[in-house]
């Protein structure tokens, strides 16, 4: 963290009365089962995040409509802050392929790693990733505890206060999974559903601040319930909420800017050329010790295609992000797209370009036609003779007629 480090409210009243709030640049963790009032903790963080006029950055692995349905009951205009660009929601697709992945653990590897990236993109005040139980399932421990808190210094190293949110764990393995997590953040956060409800209508629990790092008030533990409207609520004894608190609450709403809207993200492995370099490095290392093996493919668009309004490059960005896999990487360098395709196949490959052909934008038949006569790709061989990254990227930035570009049209699938 930086020189500095304040206390800054965190939006929720048992945090904010016992431990005077949370050390901005710090890291919590959120810990409880499903229907235990996670999401509602969370989306309290961010609407305090823009009562104090910060950007927010929330990762989530719920559909947009069902995190705006929950911020809704929170009377929280979600779309709103969102279209002034407020909030960035990230949505991240779960890893339903990463035990056939030759090795998941850099499989969740990437997936972590990625919220750097995501957050170097967006440069957030807050980050909320709600959940990141199914990323955390390493095989090697203590790979897992290197690449959290490499992530988490690099995030609080740059002032970002951080919230991520995992199961309540049910196995030995997983609570050493979670206690390595609790173990490296500054506080932690439990939350212990109750099969009782409060007044018999709300569902209710326990909630405990447990502290790691400052925060020497100690540990705190409270009573709490859902509530419509307000979310979790909690009662603390002989310590009833003041006018100016109730005041503050009715009348404090959260500030928006008059950026562009931004559409909800959609959570891709999109690199500048620096890091694809590193990166493209070390899979071509890969395959020279294991014979794992791996495709780079430039796809280019001709500038015909633009003049007629059939596509852009952004566009065909966006389409090809859209079409590779979770493991696979994506660079644009120059006028081309990039994609490193990582333990790939042939079917892999058919598969991508499928879903590049169905996702190009078409009104008829002819237009569809059109706008795969102006893609083409180049698959440059990586083979035993190449040792690093280096003649294949000059290879694309020099446009080499070697390359042999095909028109995504001709392939045959």
């Amino acid at each position: 963290m930086t020189n500095g480090v304040k206390l800054i409210k965190s939006g929720f009243s048992l945090i904010d009365r016992k431990w005077g709030g949370i050390y901005k640049g710090g890291g919590y963790l959120i810990v409880g089962p499903r229907k235990s009032g996670r999401t509602l903790l969370s989306l309290k963080f961010a609407i305090e995040a823009l009562k104090q006029s910060e950007r927010c950055l929330f990762f989530t692995t719920m559909r947009p409509k069902d995190l705006m349905i929950q911020a809704a009951s929170l009377n929280f205009d979600l779309q709103k802050y969102m279209n002034s660009n407020s909030i960035i929601v990230v949505r991240v697709s779960p890893p339903n392929d990463v035990y056939d992945a030759y090795d998941p653990d850099q499989y969740m590897t990437d997936y972590i790693n990625d919220i750097i990236t995501v957050s170097n993109q967006y440069e957030p005040d807050r980050l909320i990733f709600d959940e990141l139980t199914p990323y955390i399932g390493f095989k090697r421990l203590d790979l897992l505890e290197d690449v959290f808190t490499n992530m988490l210094e690099t995030i609080e190293n740059r002032n970002i206060t951080s919230f991520f949110v995992v199961g309540e764990p049910a196995t030995e393995k997983s609570k050493t999974v979670v206690s390595i997590l609790s173990d490296n953040v500054t506080g932690t956060i439990y939350l212990e559903k109750s099969d009782k409800k409060k007044d018999d209508k709300y569902n209710s629990g326990t909630v405990i601040l447990s502290p790691n790092v400052g925060h020497t008030e100690g540990q705190f533990t409270s009573e709490y319930w859902i509530e419509p409207q307000k979310g979790i609520v909690i009662e603390i004894e002989d310590e009833a909420e003041t006018a100016e608190d109730r005041s503050q609450e009715e009348t404090e709403t959260p500030k928006t800017d008059e950026t562009p809207p931004p559409e909800v993200s959609e959570l891709v492995n999109i690199y500048n050329i620096d890091d694809f370099r590193l990166i493209l490095n070390n899979q071509i290392a890969l395959y020279q010790t294991t014979g794992q093996r791996l495709n780079l493919l430039s796809f280019k668009l001709d500038q015909i295609a633009q003049v007629k309004g059939l596509l852009s490059i952004g566009q065909l960005k966006k389409i090809i992000s859209m079409s590779i896999q979770k493991r696979d990487k994506l660079c644009m360098i120059g006028e081309k797209v990039v994609v490193l395709l990582v333990r790939s196949s042939k079917e892999s490959m058919n598969k991508m370009l499928s879903k590049i052909k169905a996702n190009l934008p078409s009104y008829t038949v002819d237009d569809l036609g059109s706008s795969m006569n102006y893609i083409s790709i180049a698959d440059l061989g990586i083979d035993s003779s190449i040792d690093n990254s280096e003649k294949l990227i000059d290879l694309i930035i020099n446009d080499q007629k070697n390359l042999n570009y095909k028109s995504l049209d001709k392939i045959a699938l």
